[in-house]
């Protein structure tokens, strides 16, 4: 297993890890396998989207702050409810094939950590197996 540290600078961001597990793809040899990607962390999640248009991100974080507003009648005395909840939404692993030393994305896809409860030093678990 790797792990990456991702540092985020913003209270809710996505940033393009995709290159990052690409690095470890080339490291680790394997030509075909899967790459699995997990985050180990109760308000920051994974997703895959469009990577090209950063509008995208941008439109995703909108709408998940509308689901999960800041303010609301939270129980948790934290006071990250809202980072939580959008957590669970994009959830915290995902699993991607690898093909001649390439993850398969789509064209226009990337691989996102989305920081809910920033600014904050993340780790990302990876494991590559043929």
């Amino acid at each position: 297993m790797e792990k990456l540290t991702v540092k985020t600078s913003k209270k809710e961001e996505f940033i393009d890890i995709t290159s990052l597990l690409q690095t470890l793809i080339k490291k680790s040899g394997i030509k075909n396998g899967i790459c699995h990607v997990y985050i180990p962390h109760t308000t920051c999640g994974l997703t895959i989207n469009e990577h090209a248009d950063p509008s995208v991100k941008a439109d995703i974080i909108s709408k998940l702050g509308e689901m999960a507003p800041e303010s609301g009648n939270y129980r948790h005395m934290e006071g990250n409810s809202p980072a939580h909840i959008k957590a669970s939404i994009t959830g915290s692993n995902t699993s991607i094939f690898v093909e001649n030393g390439v993850l398969c994305l789509g064209t226009w896809q990337g691989i996102f950590l989305c920081e809910f409860d920033g600014p904050r030093t993340r780790e990302v678990w990876v494991k590559i197996l043929c």
